[in-house]
Formats: C-alpha cells, structure tokens, sequence
C-alpha cells in the first residue's frame, strides 16, 4: 500500500496516524518507524493537505512539524482546536531539541506532547503510546457519555407520555398549560382530566430536587394522583372531601412506602365545576396560584391549606374554594418561574412575575407565551436554573 493509502487501523495499543512535516526524509523516518510498531500511517507535506487530510479521514494521532511552508505548525494547531470535529484528535508537535520557548507555546495551543528532534525511537515509541492511552479513553468516555444521553432522552421521552396528550376544553373555559425542564428529565408536572361528573381536575406539581431522581418520583406522583382520584371522588360526598381523600391517600403511601427516599412534592390540585364557575382546591404546600380579574388586575392568592405531600403519614390536609367569573383568570406555577437566575445570578423574582401577569391578557395561552418570553430572556444564553411548569384557566367573558 502506498503512504497515501487508507485503511483500518490496527486493534490494540496501535493507531492510525498522521505525519506532517515538508521534509520528506523526516517523514520517510517517522512513517517507517510507525510502521515497524503496527501503526497505520498516512502522510502530509504541509499544514494544508494536512487540514485537508483531516476532514475527509478520521485519526488517532497526529505528528505535526512546525516550521513549515504556507501554514506553520502553529497555525495548524490552533485551527485544529477550534474545530469541534477535530479538537479532541491528539497532537504531538516536532520540535527543535532545544527550541523550549516552542514547546511552551505548543502546549499552551493545546498540543498533547512534543517529539524532540532527532528522532530517538524510544522517546517516540513512549510519546506515541501514551498519546494513543489518552485518545482511547476520551473515545471511551465520550462513548459512555452518548450512552448515558442516549439512556435520559428515553427517560425523556417515557416522561413526556406522563403528561396528558391534551386538555380538557370545557364549554367557556380555556385551559393552556406550558412545561420547560432544567435538564433532559425533570420533577415537575402538570395535569388536567375530567372527571365522571363533568368536573375537571387540574394539577400542578413540583417535586423536590433536580434529575433523575425527581423525575423518578414524578412519575410516581402524577401517577398515585390520576389513579386515585376517580374512586376516591366517586365514593366522596363532596368534591372538597374526594379532593383532600386524594392527596392524603397519595400522601401516605410515599410517606410509608418510600420514607428512606425523603422525597416529597408542593401539590397544588382543583377540581373546577365549568357550569358555575366555583373550584375546590388543595394546596399542598405549594407557590399559591394568582387569581386575575378581567382587567388584569390580581384580585387574590390561593395560599396553602396543608403542607407538602409525602412528608409524613396522616397528615392534614385542609382545602379551599374559589370562584372565577367571566373573563377572570387562574394562573399556578412552579417555584421554578420566580428562581430563574439570569447569567449574572439574578432571580426573575415574583415581583416581576405579578407585574406581567397584571398586564391584560386576551387568551390563557398568550399570557403563558408572554411569561415564557420574559423568563427566556431573563435566563439569557444561561443554563436554566430550575424546572418550569405553569397552568393558565381563563373563564371566557
């Protein structure tokens, strides 16, 4: 096979391997001895092909000249690692034996090593091997890494089909909803469902913590909740005692079921009558939604009436009823709207958030939009800080 050839690399502590330099005797010595240790090498004879050979070939290593015609080295070197396709290739640079001040300036470019010249086989040998070493645990790591990624978008995409494929849509009401995570999975969660006698259930939820675990719990929650609370308002007197039955039932068993965990969720849940307009709620613990009059005006806050669910067991669990008229509002979310930190560190605040909820809106879903659109630019290009959740209920005028 001639130099230009490419082929599979060998398997092992061997490597395909890329030799630049202008000087073709430097090159016919690395290429040979390369060879002799079961290296698979390609050869460039200057920073361009280089660059060129480097975008079409994928490399275990490269061996890199620095005085070179057209592109130096150096220039090579640093293009190289600000490409995201090749700044993790290893590079080794070929310096003068005694040419210290180019080794400096090389390892501070991102170089992996440097090869003195002239070539002692020993030290190329070792510079070559413990470059191949750490090339192949970054591939290990970053393939560990796409698995592990690979593994939280299934979780997910599993935990998005918690959340309900729509909503109900009651004559004369709109109901919107708008749910972002911090990270691939998240703790927090909305709901909304009709029940057997036309009512409907409204959730909102956050569990404590961040991640996996929260999502795991999430789940659980949501779950508990949905499934218990049909027999539980069917066997009920009232909506309000089938409301707190609910959230008790939820309550114990992770309280006794899971006690080691310590995991717990601010639960907010109503159950609103749409002929009337009247809703019974339980607020367990969480952010107290806002109620809006028809002109934007915020009217009241629907404070907690027991505290956060899962703590312990037999908890109480008081409840509450409000009412909205034609044209008023509900708006609930989770902490995580007023805990948005901006790239300085700066929380969006509830004060912030209350002004813009006072600002008229037409439809639930335009005053979630405009929300969403004053957290996103709060948060900026920063990493968001907290899961978001939010549950708009507009009473159409």
């Amino acid at each position: 096979m001639s130099e230009q050839g490419r082929v599979s690399g060998p398997v092992g502590a061997t490597g395909a391997i890329l030799v630049v330099d202008d000087n073709e005797m430097n090159r016919d010595l690395l290429s040979r001895r390369l060879r002799r240790d079961g290296h698979v090498v390609t050869v460039a004879e200057d920073g361009r092909a280089a660059l060129d050979r480097l975008a079409r070939e994928p490399f275990d290593l490269v061996l890199l000249d620095i005085m070179m015609p057209e592109l130096t080295g150096y220039e090579v070197l640093e293009i190289a690692k600000k490409d995201a396709a090749l700044r993790d290739i290893p590079i080794v640079m070929i310096t003068a034996a005694t040419d210290e001040e180019s080794v400096v300036r090389c390892l501070s470019l991102g170089a992996e090593d440097h090869l003195p010249k002239p070539f002692n086989p020993a030290i190329l040998r070792a510079r070559v091997g413990s470059s191949l070493a750490k090339k192949r645990l970054r591939d290990t790591e970053k393939l560990y890494a796409r698995s592990l990624e690979r593994e939280l978008e299934i979780g997910r995409e599993i935990q998005m089909g918690f959340l309900p494929a729509s909503l109900p849509s009651p004559e004369g009401w709109e109901i919107r909803t708008h749910f972002r995570p911090a990270r691939q999975v998240a703790g927090d969660f909305y709901d909304a469902f009709t029940l057997a006698d036309g009512r409907v259930a409204l959730v909102l939820a956050d569990v404590c913590g961040k991640g996996v675990g929260a999502a795991l719990f999430m789940a659980l929650f949501r779950s508990l909740l949905r499934a218990l609370a049909e027999p539980q308002f069917a066997s009920a007197a009232t909506p309000a005692e089938g409301l707190r039955a609910t959230v008790l039932a939820t309550n114990d068993y992770i309280a006794r079921t899971h006690d080691a965990a310590n995991m717990f969720a601010t639960v907010f849940f109503a159950v609103l009558d749409p002929a009337s307009g009247s809703f019974d709620y339980v607020n367990a613990g969480h952010e107290p939604p806002v109620l809006l009059a028809a002109d934007g005006r915020v009217r009241g806050r629907l404070e907690p009436t027991g505290p956060a669910v899962g703590l312990m067991p037999a908890m109480e669990f008081g409840s509450s009823q409000a009412c909205l008229a034609p044209g008023e509002t509900m708006f609930a979310f989770t902490d995580g709207v007023g805990d948005a930190r901006d790239p300085d560190g700066s929380s969006f605040g509830e004060a912030r958030l209350l002004a813009l909820l006072a600002e008229r809106a037409a439809r639930a879903g335009e005053l979630l939009a405009r929300v969403d659109a004053a957290l996103a630019t709060h948060v900026g290009d920063g990493a968001p800080f907290d899961d978001v959740a939010m549950l708009a209920v507009r009473r159409e005028s």
